[in-house]
């Protein structure tokens, strides 16, 4: 059984700019984490060590901004994939017969408690 059934005839679009952004997003995580945490590594460098609340409040911007980086990175990263499946080749879905489909061209059936039948 093949679970995906190309929609024959359809063109698939050609590889745009979506490619270019999935190729350069590991790069982009790696070097975008590592720059983001030169801040925090300078102000153990340059502040004193009795000076901890300025590294920790460092620690704490840094830390925050690593995790939104990453977040942005990954919504980038969904939205390019989305965009590279809706490119490719069209889809058939399987057939799911409804129970209704024989009864659509037939009269409606009498109901013995006056209820509308399906509610």
């Amino acid at each position: 059984m093949n679970l995906f059934n190309r929609l024959p005839g359809f063109p698939c679009t050609p590889a745009g700019k979506e490619r270019v952004v999935l190729r350069q997003l590991p790069k982009a995580f790696l070097f975008g984490t590592l720059l983001l945490a030169i801040p925090s590594l300078l102000a153990r460098l340059i502040a004193s060590p009795d000076d901890a609340l300025a590294i920790t409040t460092t620690d704490i911007y840094v830390i925050s901004l690593v995790i939104l980086h990453w977040t942005v990175v990954f919504t980038v990263g969904i939205a390019a994939f989305i965009v590279m499946m809706m490119k490719g080749p069209a889809y058939v879905a399987d057939a799911y017969p409804l129970d209704e489909a024989e009864a659509l061209d037939e009269p409606p059936k009498w109901n013995p408690h006056g209820k509308p039948h399906g509610r």
